[in-house]
């Protein structure tokens, strides 16, 4: 049996060298929709608006777990 063996692109080397890492999530379509119009009305990636949401919520909560 052969092992197929997956070469790496440059895109690849930079995203893991980076930290970089994909994820999948099940949502609602209207919110999809809805999130990808208000993005793009701000000028900005979803996966910017998804960070600042993220690193907003782990300081809000780091916030609570220490009072």
């Amino acid at each position: 049996m052969i092992k197929e063996q997956y070469q790496q692109t440059p895109q690849d080397v930079w995203q893991k060298k980076n930290g970089l890492i994909a994820k999948s999530y099940k949502l609602k379509r209207e919110l999809v929709d809805e999130f990808k119009s208000a993005c793009e009305q701000q000028g900005i990636s979803q996966a910017s608006a998804i960070s600042e949401f993220m690193n907003s919520f782990i300081q809000s909560n780091k916030m609570q777990s220490s009072e």
